[in-house]
């Protein structure tokens, strides 16, 4: 059985990943509104990627047998400047999930939560790569600043992307 307060952290974090799942769907819908469709395809992507994390938790949980309850999931902004802000904010966002999931193994940790340390071992690495790819794509943004044909070729590669 898990303890209560691992059960509220988890599902705390449950919306925290429900809400970057909507974060990347705004994301998405500006990319579409500028005719960027490899953008949008990728953030398509992430934000199926964070609604599996958040089911991850959610029968984690449950498997637990904890109870799982979904807080209220905050609207994100649909405002962006251009596709380098997007992807600077996905990599500032991407920080702050990383410091949500540190923040439940110290958790786990201190409650010698073993199971729970063994289950956030995949969220550790797997929040190591996402960040690395928002500051990959960042840094490309970067370097192109306004060059448009920069831009629809880097829109072209974000477009293979597979889900």
């Amino acid at each position: 059985m898990i303890s209560k307060a691992m059960q509220d952290a988890i599902n705390e974090h449950v919306g925290s990943e429900m809400y970057s799942a909507n974060l990347y769907l705004a994301m998405a819908a500006y990319c579409e509104s500028i005719n960027l469709k490899g953008f949008a395809k990728w953030m398509r992507i992430q934000w199926k990627e964070e609604m599996d994390h958040a089911f991850k938790f959610f029968d984690y949980l449950s498997d637990r047998g904890g109870r799982v309850r979904v807080p209220e999931i905050g609207v994100p902004t649909s405002d962006y400047k251009s596709p380098r802000d997007v992807f600077e904010q996905t990599l500032e966002h991407e920080k702050i999930v990383t410091a949500r999931v540190h923040k439940l193994y110290e958790l786990a940790l201190g409650e010698k939560d073993y199971a729970t340390m063994t289950f956030l071992q995949w969220f550790i690495t797997e929040q190591t790569e996402e960040e690395a790819r928002a500051m990959e794509i960042a840094e490309k943004l970067r370097m192109i600043g306004e060059s448009s044909n920069a831009i629809f070729w880097l829109d072209k590669e974000l477009g293979k992307r597979e889900g």
